[in-house]
């Protein structure tokens, strides 16, 4: 930290689609920072990047150039966070960290801001961002557990191509007007063509498991965020949709004590950080094209499950590169500033 109170931050992953909503979010919300340092592979290093309207130079990733940093927030992949997180802590900066890799690890705390914000004292050097999926879920969950207790949940997911990156959203644009134009279509970041389409696959079906990763994922982390016991059930089944921005899921929750869905619209419309949409008769409803650019998750279709009296039904739909991602990481990163735990504690490691 810098004489006035000011962080040295470096962004990892600074060209891809989540580190580019990083650097936007960061000046959106003004975070307290002397320098932001956008830091990327050698094949993007010497290319510009913009934050508040000021074009920054990407720096290769090398151990020199994350010297003196205090904050590092990345989102360059599992692989390079497994390798470069111990490094990063070991040059004293404090991480939030968007992969898979570190999220279930029993030393790291998985935080969603506004919902478990209480897990970051107990970093260890490194505060895992959730899955996007899972994030904007815990958000609209958190309230209903708080208020009613879970016995069992059950989400499918509808995920834009986004959530993949870049090459995913040239592949949708290409691949649609292929379509339109009668030409043939190729697909290579997907395992079919998603234009026009639906692929009841996100991720990787591991040997022997029929659930993907990424299913897993949610309801791993699902688990852990909201510290649930075993006893309670979770199921999830995740879809890659045409949508380019915007992650919809329909909810189904069986609450430990009865809850209304007038009882339910009332206390998800006073919950920070969740916007309530439920007019359906008039067409009012969440949708991937409102949720896009909002930090807001939203909600509606808010409803009884007519074959439980304790079950209700939601549709939930959150922009995933901002909460889903680069807003909440932010957000972590101000819940320690705020908190006076941007430093490494010492003799930090990750196990």
């Amino acid at each position: 930290m810098t004489a006035n109170g000011e962080y040295r931050v470096g962004i990892v992953g600074a060209t891809g689609a989540v580190g580019s909503t990083l650097l936007e979010v960061l000046a959106e919300r003004k975070f307290p920072a002397a320098e932001v340092r956008p830091l990327a592979s050698a094949r993007s290093a010497g290319s510009k990047v913009d934050f508040a309207g000021d074009q920054l130079e990407v720096q290769e990733l090398t151990e020199d150039s994350i010297q003196g940093l205090d904050l590092i927030l990345s989102s360059a992949g599992g692989k390079v966070s497994s390798e470069w997180a111990p490094k990063w802590i070991e040059a004293g900066a404090v991480v939030v960290d968007n992969t898979s890799y570190w999220r279930m690890h029993e030393d790291v705390p998985l935080v969603v801001a506004g919902v478990n914000d209480d897990a970051v004292a107990d970093h260890n050097g490194l505060v895992a961002n959730p899955n996007c999926t899972t994030m904007e879920l815990m958000v609209a969950l958190k309230p209903i557990v708080d208020a009613a207790g879970v016995e069992r949940l059950i989400v499918s997911t509808y995920q834009s191509v986004s959530g993949t990156g870049r090459e995913a959203i040239r592949e949708l644009r290409e691949q649609s007007e292929a379509v339109l134009k009668g030409k043939k279509v190729e697909a290579k970041v997907y395992p079919h063509q998603v234009a026009f389409n639906i692929v009841p696959q996100v991720e990787n079906f591991k040997d022997g498991d029929d659930y993907t990763t990424e299913e897993r994922k949610v309801m791993a982390e699902t688990r852990k965020i909201l510290d649930l016991s075993d006893d309670v059930g979770i199921s999830a089944t995740c879809v890659r949709v045409p949508v380019v921005t915007g992650h919809s899921e329909s909810v189904n929750i069986q609450t430990g004590r009865e809850l209304s869905p007038e009882e339910c619209r009332q206390l998800l419309s006073q919950a920070p950080g969740l916007v309530v949409l439920d007019n359906p008769g008039d067409g009012i409803y969440p949708l991937p094209i409102a949720a896009a650019g909002r930090d807001e998750v939203l909600v509606g279709r808010i409803r009884r499950d007519p074959s439980h009296e304790r079950c209700l039904n939601l549709w939930v739909v959150g922009d995933n590169l901002r909460k889903g991602a680069a807003l909440n990481a932010v957000q972590v990163a101000e819940l320690l500033h705020q908190r006076d735990l941007v430093r490494v504690p010492a003799g930090a490691s990750l196990g």
